[in-house]
């Protein structure tokens, strides 16, 4: 998913693979109200978690802490899943 237009109380964003490719969507604030402090408040957060590509070739000479495969389609050679899993 791809951020087309961030606005202020929603974000359009476009769908890049899988069920909906293509598809435009809009992802509202979402309202969150803690009840573990003694005092009420109200937080509006968007829903989203940036992230990052990367292909397996711009991985190298990398070191990152958590990565995660998406392994759609083969590797071109054995080597790049090396590269892949080692980093």
């Amino acid at each position: 998913m791809v951020v087309t237009e961030p606005q202020p109380y929603i974000i359009e964003a476009k769908i890049l693979t899988r069920c909906g490719k293509g598809d435009i969507v809009f992802i509202p604030r979402v309202p969150l109200i803690p009840t573990d402090v003694p005092f009420r408040f109200k937080q509006l957060h968007f829903p989203i978690r940036v992230s990052y590509a990367l292909t397996i070739n711009k991985s190298q000479d990398q070191t990152l802490q958590i990565v995660g495969l998406h392994l759609e389609e083969g590797c071109f050679s054995h080597g790049q899943l090396y590269i892949d899993c080692s980093r």
